[in-house]
Formats: structure tokens, C-alpha cells, sequence
């Protein structure tokens, strides 16, 4: 992975897993996140994608979902 990605993606999840579901309503949004402030746009939507990819785990393991 792209080490731009990877950093930007670790401090979002930093941030607790309802607070990245916010963050991942936002970036489909189209809105810019501090963390992903100087990513190209391929790079944002990388983020996203794996955002989604590691939320996915607590929906399936049924912690954390969205509408906690």
C-alpha cells in the first residue's frame, strides 16, 4: 500500500470507529478530511475504499455498527 495511504488511513482510525463512520459518510460526500488534506483524489478514494474494507470486519463481527 501506498505509504501516503496507509498513514492517512491509520489516523483516521485512530480517531474510534464512529467517528470513521462519519468520516467515510463525508469522504463519499466528496468532503476534504483534515487527514487527507494534499492527497490526490486517487488517493482519497483509496482511503475510502479501505476504510469501508476495515469497517467492514466490526459490521461482520457485529461491533461498532453504525447505528450504535
Amino acid at each position: 500500500m501506498n505509504p501516503r495511504i496507509e498513514t492517512c488511513v491509520e489516523k483516521l482510525c485512530l480517531k474510534g470507529c464512529r467517528v470513521v463512520w462519519e468520516d467515510i459518510r463525508l469522504l463519499e460526500e466528496g468532503t476534504q478530511l483534515p487527514e487527507t488534506d494534499g492527497l490526490l483524489e486517487t488517493e482519497r478514494l483509496a482511503v475510502l475504499h479501505e476504510l469501508k474494507f476495515i469497517m467492514s470486519v466490526y459490521s461482520t463481527a457485529g461491533s461498532c455498527e453504525i447505528d450504535d
